[in-house]
């Protein structure tokens, strides 16, 4: 906590003298400062000794309160998570923990995703990162790379945890090429199709539990798509007199929505349809080569771009502006794809949206496919009590948390049993969540890419997908150079 309060009053202090230094844009404080520049440099001198004085004696108050709440020399973790409706349950787990502890105490802080990641960078650079925090495939790679992370496995030894507790390969993805474990599973989730049932009862109520996905017509899920679609006429995407050019209009509703961005792995958005359509993003774990020149992955780019400009699908622009699930939510969308992770937000109480899931569409590979990602907490080598940091994530790690987590029904824990809990929960809520773990049962999931250069490649490929999805370039003629300076990356 020491190390946080420190933080904490330099930013303090540094916005103080930000603001000062920005003045005033009042035309009669300006006057005033311009009358007098002795008594302007006499007043910042004094704004700034007032400053420091107080935030000295709040400084010491807080320290005072600190000790004061913390008894004798109690450990304080800080853990990091960035999943709000994930915190009110792992905050639970930590008076659990701190309750069979007594010498250990957790706080937890939750941050949105991207400050979560930015403040996580550049907490690492100045040595005050968080003891613990909720890690993902796409970024730890580059973490243990950079020796910010603390390896598990003499922890996991002297206490014979138990790795092989969890859905089969979970543990596995958590360890480096030389068999350094870096974190222990959390929860798992997958992708499936969100569908308004509202809108699939004005189509028809089409039967969206086996569509077929192809490149080339959109096979019956682009049926379906186009079904759903409504210009500001009322003319839906299938019958003749649909106007395209009306879609941005008051009234119309896209058929299919983005997510979000498609970025270079494309999660929430085209892995299913891609995977489907035959493509794999790199061969393996910690790969030294990616597939970003496969044909197959070009002419599932391209149909996106194609159904975006006829009016089928959300506009990128749009999606960047509004968020692509808030275009759901708000009727702008009749489907979009996206993750387990997200089902207690599409479907939970004051939702105003009547929400359905169905599994991905099978594509031409002959198999429905789903990203399949895993969570992990992981110890930072700043962690101020290692011992104590590695109690709290073999506790989060357990299946007295995970089932605690499971009961929140807001992700599936890594454990089965807390998963089946987290299944009953959402089904007691009225929820069908199959359509997720259908993935998982019928093993049509495939791995998150896991790479030691994911932002160097997020760099190289999030561009030139926009690029492909506004119209101003051909996926065929884009992603083969992209693929070059990928691979001279991955080589590196």
């Amino acid at each position: 906590m020491m190390k946080n309060w420190r933080s904490l009053l330099a930013l303090l202090l540094a916005f103080g003298l930000v603001a000062a230094a920005c003045g005033s844009d009042d035309p009669a404080e300006t006057t005033a400062s311009e009358t007098s520049e002795e008594a302007g440099e006499e007043a910042m001198e004094e704004g700034e000794e007032a400053m420091e004085e107080e935030a000295m004696e709040e400084g010491e108050e807080a320290m005072e309160e600190e000790g004061e709440s913390h008894s004798g020399d109690a450990v304080v973790l800080d853990y990091w998570l960035w999943d709000g409706n994930q915190q009110p349950f792992y905050e639970e787990c930590a008076a659990n923990f701190t309750a069979a502890n007594p010498g250990i105490e957790v706080v937890v802080s939750q941050f949105g995703w991207g400050d979560y990641w930015d403040g996580l960078t550049a907490a690492f650079a100045t040595r005050t990162a968080p003891d613990v925090f909720t890690d993902h495939l796409a970024r730890y790679p580059e973490f243990v790379e950079s020796g910010v992370l603390v390896p598990l496995n003499s922890y996991v030894d002297a206490d014979g945890f138990d790795v092989n507790n969890y859905f089969p390969g979970l543990a596995e993805l958590w360890t480096s090429p030389d068999g350094e474990r870096y974190g222990l599973p959390k929860d798992w989730d997958t992708i499936a199709v969100v569908i308004n049932d509202d809108m699939k009862a004005a189509a028809g109520d089409p039967d969206v539990s086996a569509l077929t996905w192809n490149p080339q017509d959109g096979g019956t899920f682009g049926e379906v798509v186009q079904a759903m679609t409504v210009d500001a006429n009322g003319v839906r995407g299938n019958e003749d007199g649909f106007d395209a050019s009306t879609m941005g209009e008051e009234g119309a509703v896209y058929g299919f929505g983005l997510e979000g961005n498609f970025g270079a792995f494309g999660q929430t958005t085209f892995s299913a349809f891609a995977a489907s359509n035959g493509w794999t993003a790199v061969d393996g774990v910690w790969a030294d080569e990616a597939n970003y020149a496969d044909p197959a992955l070009a002419e599932t780019i391209q149909w996106f771009a194609d159904w975006i400009d006829a009016g089928y699908i959300t506009p990128l622009a749009d999606v960047q502006e509004l968020g692509g699930t808030t275009m759901f939510q708000t009727g702008r969308a009749a489907m979009q794809t996206n993750g387990s992770w997200m089902i207690s937000t599409l479907s939970g109480d004051g939702t105003e949206v009547p929400v359905s899931y169905a599994p991905t569409p099978i594509g031409p590979s002959g198999q429905r496919a789903s990203m399949f990602n895993g969570l992990a907490d992981s110890i930072t080598a700043s962690a101020e009590d290692p011992d104590a940091a590695w109690k709290w994530v073999s506790y989060m790690a357990s299946a007295e948390c995970q089932e605690l987590v499971g009961g929140g029904a807001v992700v599936f824990p890594a454990i089965p049993s807390a998963t089946k809990i987290a299944q009953e929960a959402h089904a007691a809520n009225g929820v069908d969540v199959s359509a997720f773990t259908t993935h998982v049962d019928d093993g049509t999931t495939f791995l998150f890419p896991i790479t030691d250069s994911a932002s160097a490649i997020e760099a190289l490929v999030g561009p030139a997908m926009e690029s492909i999805l506004r119209g101003d370039a051909a996926a065929a003629d884009v992603l083969p150079g992209i693929a070059e300076q990928v691979n001279a990356e991955l080589a590196n």
